[in-house]
């Protein structure tokens, strides 16, 4: 499997597991599927309240622990120095492991939640490269960074982060963010890459999907590691975790890509982290509420 090697050095597969919303023996058998069926790159989260399953899963797997990388997040309502570091050994004993290979701050704070974003960040950073010389990560990174957040960070961290896991699929790919990380030696990772299910009824897609033999989720997982993203499709059907791995025997071309970076506006989340918790509008006028957030605090 093709990997992405990071600004630290560590080598990520370029397509993993993603586990939200996948929980109790659901959870579990589908992560021993997955690495049954190859899958070395596992995702999870403190916020997807499933490390305990997705830590059965790896045990009973028979896999070696060295030969799995596994992502867990902090959590938005711990960030923070000593926060940082105690989320990190709560994830640790859920997970049953002594160490995790990748650790994200999963949301940035914010001026609407904190009187002091940029600290909040700094703080829970620094905790994190301190866990990271101990051992306890191998790689550090972000998720749902904007550039406004990463340049802030540049100024306190000693360590730039090795990844930024940001909502990235077709109708909604952020080429300006991306463009700002790759330029920063920042590996971009792909959050709902099949944009909660709209790219299915795409009449490009669904085009390109029958030119190449290959479904819809292939295509658009096709076309997230043609960007030289890290994708991590999910799902508990052993069929679509067997399928949405099976993209390395085709390759859009030129045209097709750019076909689908020009596709409109689809499957927006409406989640955007200078504003969580606030409800927005996309393009279509639908109406999102971000996950519940914590009470405006002051970190100064």
């Amino acid at each position: 499997m093709k990997e992405i090697v990071l600004n630290d050095g560590n080598r990520v597969p370029i397509i993993g597991f993603g586990t939200y919303k996948s929980v109790k023996e659901d959870g579990v058998q589908s992560v021993k599927n997955a690495l049954a069926v190859g899958y070395r790159l596992i995702d999870t989260a403190a916020a997807y309240n499933n490390e305990e399953d997705v830590g059965k899963g790896i045990a009973e797997s028979g896999i070696g622990r060295e030969e799995i990388i596994v992502t867990t997040k902090l959590w938005r309502e711990n960030l923070g120095y000593k926060e940082t570091k105690k989320a990190l050994e709560l994830s640790l004993k859920k997970l049953g492991l002594t160490y995790v290979d990748l650790y994200l701050i999963h949301w940035p704070a914010n001026a609407r939640n904190y009187t002091n974003w940029q600290k909040a960040n700094a703080d829970s950073w620094r905790a994190m490269e301190e866990l990271q010389v101990e051992g306890r990560i191998k790689s550090i990174g972000v998720s749902n960074f904007w550039q406004e957040h990463l340049e802030a960070l540049f100024q306190t961290a000693n360590i730039i982060p090795a990844v930024n896991q940001i909502e990235f699929h077709p109708g909604y790919w952020q080429p300006g963010l991306t463009a700002f990380c790759k330029e920063n030696g920042i590996t971009v990772e792909s959050w709902s890459p099949l944009a909660r299910g709209k790219v299915f009824s795409n009449e490009t897609l669904k085009a390109i999907a029958e030119k190449h033999s290959k479904s819809v989720s292939q295509v658009c997982l096709r076309w997230v590691i043609q960007h030289e993203v890290i994708v991590i499709p999910k799902s508990t059907t052993l069929q679509r975790i067997e399928e949405n791995i099976n993209i390395f025997d085709f390759e859009l071309s030129e045209e097709e890509m750019r076909q689908i970076n020009e596709l409109p506006e689809m499957g927006f989340s409406g989640e955007l982290p200078n504003i969580w918790p606030d409800r927005i509008e996309n393009s279509t006028g639908l109406k999102f509420t971000s996950p519940t957030a914590p009470p405006l605090r002051a970190d100064g």
